[in-house]
């Protein structure tokens, strides 16, 4: 098909024009995006982000203009080089680390480098000694040696403790043989690891003298250096095409009987003396998870951002979009009405728009705890004086511990499961309200979507991490009943409701913000005390009640997520220093929707524990309804305020600029590769393709 002819390139979509919708849209609105966008990430993160951008977005090597047309091979090859050019900024410009994460967040696809630059150095600087940093993790940050972290197995996940792949401790010559005993011991999942790692960080479980002393981390080479090929008795290869992340090698590893030096198992927390063959076990036996805490952490930080790229494409496309004429309307307003008008839509994005802000609320939390207690937990503990040093493998503990992790576990175990469910599932609720075109790649939801969709099941898969949870939850309510319960948020909402239970809360959820993040609370304290007395009193099985344990995970993270919300509008300081009354009162009004939505939602649980009575959620329901119409009109600017650039979305519907069609109709007709070729269309002819113009890639 020859380029489009001078009479198409003079179209354009019927009035009136998105560009005019949008504008108005903004002008409706009192919001200072500017000040908002600021005080979320601060005025240097946003001036990086822009300076990257522009590194970026002018460099042929980062084009996107193809990413949608793309074959998986395609895709990958281009990625790799993306990848390597990435690295190659890195040094020029002599990135930071968060100036390197910035680029990669900008570029918004996993590049082969992706779990090098994350897990496999994170784990090496944060578990390995000084002396293996100076082995493995100096090289590695300069790309001497790629690697990638091997936990996920072919037939473990998330039972980390069930790995099959073995570590066996040779005295003789001081050295771990690494095995994987059987098909399902393949290393599977795993990224970076399918064509581009030459190192893994592989955890297998420790074998000392016929003993099992768990999984652990150990530094495997697997590829030669120079050739890149596999060593002996090394099988590694990619896992092939998945629903999404197809720019990611994501591989499978075999091990045969694989040597390495007693150097290579990483040793900050625990170790073998070489020369008697002991192990010397950590100071806290949680520490060895460190790296999956810490992701699990920016998981829940980047949960707000994930969804915020939905929301603001699908919000922008809402207020462009026009159908039907609203019948009720009079005068000048009898057109087509713009779709974000309706309330059906409204009910779907603005409170996902609510969650946004939550999330990046309760994010910001999270890594302010992870990174606390890493100071903390780098003291070192004596283990002999931890209930948990001893802990068995299976899913409930039944003594109060004073683990400095168990906190911070539990809440990041909560936190991920909810904030990537509600990231996942909120990107689909915006494609679906984009209508016939959210199905388009040219949306930029369905691709992110896909790519982000893995989050749900990697690093603990949601269901399972709401066992580990609710493990905790029990924990503590057995110690405030025994009078031995420490001094922290949980323990302090369950001796509130052991305090209130037989006479009743009924929070005044609708006029006071403090009841409303206390109601949240005491539904947690009820759950978890109605699970006590099934588990402990009427000796019910593990197994049947696991359906009301992710229930009690769920409001565990609801209420956090709901408290950290409001305390950061009513306790931070910066908030009101940093913004204007009228911005802290939409922002007062998304905390709001979010709460009273939620509980809404909810509304049986928070009944059943007496938080709330019926006239309370009816109320709440109108509440809702009420509140959407308060933030309606600043919508675009609250969505402008995430300061996603056109570039980074890649979106025909969500752009900045309006020009929603006139996008769209460029990538179909100019940018598909696909109308270059001319189909023979006759069955009986053995040709396909009567022309082909198409230009194949010089990557």
């Amino acid at each position: 098909m020859p380029p489009n002819p001078d009479w198409v390139k003079k179209l354009k979509p019927a009035e009136p024009q998105g560009a005019d919708l949008l504008a108005s849209e903004r002008a409706s609105s009192n919001i200072n995006v500017d000040q908002l966008a600021d005080y979320m990430f601060t005025k240097q993160t946003l001036a990086m982000r822009e300076r990257i951008l522009g590194i970026l977005s002018n460099d042929p090597v980062f084009d996107k203009s193809q990413n949608y047309f793309q074959g998986r091979e395609d895709r990958i090859k281009a990625s790799l080089a993306k990848g390597k050019r990435l690295q190659q900024l890195s040094v020029q410009h002599k990135w930071t680390q968060e100036e390197y994460q910035c680029a990669n967040d900008l570029l918004s696809e996993p590049t082969p480098y992706g779990l090098h630059a994350t897990m496999f150095l994170v784990t090496l600087r944060e578990q390995g000694t000084p002396q293996q940093h100076e082995l493995f993790l100096k090289k590695a940050e300069n790309y001497q040696i790629v690697g990638c972290y091997a936990q996920t197995e072919l037939g473990h996940g998330s039972n980390v403790r069930g790995l099959e792949t073995t570590a066996t401790w040779n005295q003789q010559d001081k050295t771990f043989t690494i095995h994987s005993p059987h098909l399902t011991s393949s290393k599977w999942w795993i990224g970076s690891l399918g064509k581009t790692a030459n190192h893994a960080v592989v955890m297998a479980q420790l074998m000392i003298d016929g003993r099992n002393y768990g999984p652990h981390p150990f530094v495997v080479q697997i590829r030669d250096l120079k050739t890149h090929e596999p060593l002996e008795n090394v099988h590694v290869g990619d896992i092939g095409p998945k629903f999404g992340y197809n720019t990611m090698d994501n591989g499978f590893l075999l091990l045969n009987q694989v040597k390495v030096p007693h150097v290579n198992m990483l040793a900050r927390f625990s170790h073998i003396d070489p020369e008697t063959g002991k192990y010397k076990r950590p100071s806290n036996p949680n520490l060895v998870y460190g790296t999956l805490t810490f992701i699990r952490s920016s998981i829940v930080l980047q949960s707000g951002a994930t969804l915020a790229r939905g929301v603001t494409i699908a919000t922008r496309y809402c207020a462009v979009r026009r159908q039907f004429q609203d019948l009720d309307a009079k005068g000048s307003d009898v057109g087509e009405n713009p779709v974000l008008n309706y309330t059906m839509v409204q009910v779907r994005l603005l409170p996902l728009l609510a969650a946004t802000y939550a999330l990046h609320f309760t994010g910001r939390n999270m890594i302010q705890m992870y990174q606390e207690n890493q100071k903390r937990m780098a003291a070192g503990r004596d283990a002999a004086k931890l209930s948990d040093a001893n802990r068995r493998p299976g899913p409930e503990e039944l003594n109060p511990g004073t683990d400095l992790l168990a906190d911070l576990h539990a809440t990041s175990c909560a936190l991920k499961a909810y904030g990537s469910t509600v990231a996942g599932e909120g990107l689909e609720v915006c494609r679906r309200a984009c209508g016939g075109h959210g199905y388009s790649s040219f949306s930029g939801i369905g691709t992110w979507y896909a790519d982000y969709l893995p989050t749900l099941t990697w690093e603990g898969d949601n269901y399972m991490l709401t066992q580990q949870v609710c493990r905790y939850l029990l924990k503590s309510g057995r110690a405030v009943l025994s009078g031995k319960a420490g001094d922290n948020d949980t323990t302090r909402i369950l001796k509130a409701y052991l305090a209130r239970r037989d006479v009743g809360a009924s929070f005044d959820v609708l006029a006071s913000d403090t009841e409303l993040v206390e109601a949240f609370g005491w539904r947690v304290a009820h759950l978890t005390f109605e699970a006590l007395q099934r588990r402990d009193e009427e000796k019910r099985p593990w197994n049947s009640l696991l359906v009301d344990f992710h229930r009690l995970s769920t409001a565990h993270a609801q209420y956090m997520v709901v408290k950290s919300f409001h305390d950061a509008l009513v306790h931070d300081e910066a908030t009101k220093s940093s913004l204007d009354r009228q911005t802290i009162t939409i922002l007062h009004s998304l905390f709001r929707l979010f709460a009273l939505n939620t509980l809404e939602r909810e509304a049986s649980e928070f009944f059943s524990s007496a938080a709330v009575t019926v006239r309370q959620i009816t109320l709440a329901r109108r509440a809702v309804m009420k509140l959407l119409e308060e933030i309606r009109p600043h919508a675009i600017r609250l969505v402008d305020a995430w300061k996603f650039s056109d570039w980074q979305l890649d979106s025909s519907l969500g752009r900045y600029d309006g020009n929603v069609y006139q996008d769209m109709f460029y990538r179909a007709s100019e940018l598909n590769p696909l109308n270059k070729v001319v189909f023979d269309p006759y069955p009986n002819s053995n040709v396909l393709f009567k022309k082909d113009e198409r230009v194949k890639s010089k990557l």
